[in-house]
């Protein structure tokens, strides 16, 4: 029906995850078809950038966004799919807080370059040939986008009405926010996190919790933890304390593994690397310190913490770019 409502989805820097929580709808996806128009999605449809070239100012009632912004697509698209939508939703942990491809951020565009196409061992590259944005050949000119020296989040890059986080999101809670508008319902006020809640994962989190001290930090393949027991009283480096609670705590409930933090940081909290800190800081027990030098302190505490072997990645997986830190200057 040509009076439906338009919709579109795109893909940017991301790993195609969320396209499948779209399509992992279940039967709700013949509702979404029902309800909408998607006019384009390079994953799900065949429709070109042309086709949205051709739409009025604001025809798309809305446009799912993914992943971050990497290249000079990413940002021509984004800036596009402003302009012909009127709502535009950072879908996803790439698109919301810069998430896997936003740990980039911690090298330059010269280092990726030299790791990736000079020093791999898998390549063979004698003229140390590295990506031009245009290359002459007999034919003519062959372009492709420029690489970025930083990942930038959705909205960092293009002003952005809602944000709906997870790596994926959860299906359950994008079928909550389509539902939501093919009802009719009231839009949250512009700059709402959507599709999540407003407390921690912990609140969700099934397991029993107690007084949390810490002797020492696990790695995950180095304990059998307890599946009645909180994982991060068990020394699991554990995110749910500094993670925003919607996915109905999937990691530890079922698979009794910790959360890694993809729903972001909670309501309130500007850093989520820097929540997680704090959190551990209360929960470590040191012993008794009170005759100890600062030294001493500070050596006690990295023999506990250096079962982390890498605390960017660990504490600022899915929210580099949106953080303080931001990642390297």
């Amino acid at each position: 029906m040509p009076d439906k409502p338009k919709i579109a989805m795109y893909w940017a820097a991301s790993c195609g995850g969320c396209e499948i929580s779209l399509a992992n709808l279940h039967a709700n996806i013949l509702a979404v078809d029902a309800a909408f128009q998607l006019v384009f999605c390079p994953c799900l449809v065949d429709g070109k950038k042309r086709d949205v070239e051709a739409l009025k100012d604001g025809e798309l009632l809305i446009t799912f966004f993914n992943g971050a912004i990497r290249t000079d697509e990413n940002q021509e698209m984004a800036h596009l799919l402003r302009k012909k939508s009127k709502i535009l939703i950072a879908y996803g942990s790439c698109a919301y807080e810069g998430c896997i491809p936003g740990l980039s951020n911690f090298h330059s565009k010269q280092d990726h370059f030299k790791a990736i196409y000079l020093d791999n061992p898998s390549i063979e590259n004698p003229q140390k040939i590295v990506p031009q944005t245009e290359t002459k050949v007999p034919e003519g000119t062959l372009t492709i986008p420029a690489f970025h020296d930083r990942v930038r989040t959705l909205a960092q890059t293009v002003d952005v009405d809602y944000f709906l986080p997870g790596c994926p999101p959860e299906s359950f809670k994008v079928w909550e926010v389509i539902d939501s508008v093919i009802q009719g319902k009231a839009l949250p006020p512009k700059g709402t996190i959507i599709g999540a809640g407003k407390c921690t994962v912990c609140d969700e989190c099934e397991k029993k919790k107690e007084d949390k001290k810490i002797k020492r930090l696990y790695r995950t393949h180095e304990i059998v933890p307890d599946r009645e027991k909180c994982l991060l009283e068990q020394g699991i480096l554990c995110m749910g304390p500094a993670t925003r609670d919607g996915c109905k705590a999937q990691c530890p409930n079922n698979a009794d593994m910790p959360c890694t933090g993809c729903y972001g940081p909670p309501s309130g909290v500007r850093d989520q690397g820097a929540k997680m800190i704090a959190a551990l800081g209360t929960a470590l027990d040191l012993g008794d310190v009170s005759t100890l030098s600062e030294e001493q302190v500070a050596a006690r505490v990295e023999e506990v913490i250096k079962a982390i072997p890498d605390y960017a990645g660990m504490l600022y997986k899915y929210s580099l770019p949106g953080s303080i830190l931001g990642g390297k200057r």
